[in-house]
C-alpha cells in the first residue's frame, strides 16, 4: 500500500455517470482507528462539490486498524483542489492514502504458459466489458499463446525460461512492464516462480491464481494427486504474489465438491473453471480499488 497521497494518471474520462465534467474518483485510505476520520474526510470531498457514489468502511478491531474506500464524482477542475483538502487530514490521522481517477483504463500484462483457460476468460471478461482494462500484451515461456495473442490482435512475447537463463528473463519482464506501462501483471497459469528480487519490484501489482487443495498437492499432475488421495474438495486461491511461494495476502477463493465416480480427467475440468472464475474476479476487485493490504491479509470491499 502507498504511503503517501497520490493520484493516478488521469485522462479523457468515459461517457456516461462520469463525464467530462464530473469523472469518477476512488479514494483509499487506512490509519489507526480513530473517532472522526469518516466525518473530515466525506467533510473535505463535500467542500469540494464531490458526490459521494459509494462508501465503505472497515475496522479491524484486532489490530485497530481502519479501513476506508470512497467513489465520488467531481468536476475534472476540482482534482489538485481535492488533493490539497485531503493532505491535511492524511496528515491528521498518520494516513496511508491513494486518490485514483477511474477515466484512464488499467493496462494489464497477462502471463500464462501452456494452460490457456484462465487467460482466455480474462480476455473475455475484456471484451464484453465485465473487466474495464486494456491488456497491453500477453508473455509466456512457451510460443504456444501465440495464436491467441494473435486472434485477439494484442503483442505476444515470447520469453523463454530455464535456471540459468532466469535473471536475464526476469530482467526483460521488467523492462516489458515498464515499456507498456502496466498496472498489473496477471500470472493465468504461469508456472514458473518468480525470484525474491522480482516479487519485491513488482509488490502489490502481480496476482496469480493457484489450485487449493486439502491436503496440498505441489508439483506435477496435482489433480491427479488429489485424486488418488480421494479428495471431496477442490478450489482456487487468488492472490498477490510474494518472495513466499503461493502465500501471499488472499483476495479471493472458491471450493466445489467432488464425487468419488469423478475421474481425474474431470478434476481437472472442474479445476480449469474454478480457477478461470476466481482469478477475474480477483482482477476485477484488484482494477476497481476495491482490495487493501492489511499486513499478510488483505480487506476486499464487495
Amino acid at each position: 500500500m502507498e504511503a503517501l497521497l497520490s493520484t493516478c494518471p488521469s485522462a479523457e474520462p468515459k461517457s456516461g455517470p462520469g463525464t467530462k465534467s464530473e469523472p469518477q474518483y476512488i479514494l483509499k485510505l487506512s490509519c489507526a482507528a480513530a473517532p472522526g476520520i469518516v466525518a473530515a474526510v466525506t467533510t473535505a470531498l463535500a467542500e469540494q462539490g464531490a458526490n459521494l457514489v459509494e462508501t465503505t468502511q472497515f475496522w479491524d478491531r484486532q489490530s485497530n486498524r481502519f479501513f476506508l474506500r470512497v467513489a465520488f464524482l467531481a468536476s475534472a477542475d476540482d482534482e489538485g483542489r481535492i488533493f490539497d483538502a485531503l493532505a491535511p487530514i492524511k496528515a491528521r490521522f498518520e494516513m496511508e492514502m491513494i486518490l485514483s481517477h477511474t477515466g484512464r483504463k488499467p493496462r494489464i500484462l497477462i502471463m500464462v504458459s501452456r494452460f490457456d483457460h484462465a487467460l482466455l476468460h480474462l480476455l473475455y471478461q475484456v471484451r464484453v466489458g465485465w473487466l474495464d482494462a486494456e491488456v497491453v500484451g500477453i508473455v509466456s515461456n512457451h510460443p504456444d499463446a501465440q495464436r491467441v495473442a494473435e486472434q485477439e490482435g494484442l503483442p505476444f512475447h515470447h520469453i523463454p525460461v530455464n535456471r540459468d537463463t532466469k535473471p536475464e528473463a526476469e530482467a526483460r519482464l521488467l523492462a516489458l512492464v515498464e515499456d507498456v506501462d502496466a498496472d498489473l501483471v496477471v500470472l493465468a497459469r504461469y508456472m514458473q516462480v518468480l525470484s525474491d528480487e522480482m516479487s519485491r519490484a513488482l509488490s502489490g501489482r502481480v496476482i496469480n491464481i493457484h489450485h487449493s487443495f486439502l491436503p496440498s498437492f505441489k508439483g506435477a499432475k496435482p489433480y491427479h494427486q488429489a485424486h488418488e488421495r480421494g479428495v471431496k474438495l477442490i478450489g482456487a486461491t487468488a492472490h498477490y504474489v510474494t518472495a513466499v511461494l503461493d502465500e501471499g495476502p488472499i483476495i479471493e477463493q472458491e471450493a466445489e465438491r467432488v464425487a468419488h465416480s469423478m475421474t481425474p480427467d474431470d478434476l481437472v475440468a472442474v479445476g480449469r473453471d474454478i480457477e478461470s472464475r476466481v482469478l477475474a474476479r480477483a482482477v476485477k476487485m484488484h482494477l476497481e480499488g476495491r482490495v487493501m493490504l492489511n499486513g499478510q491479509r488483505t480487506v476486499v470491499f464487495n
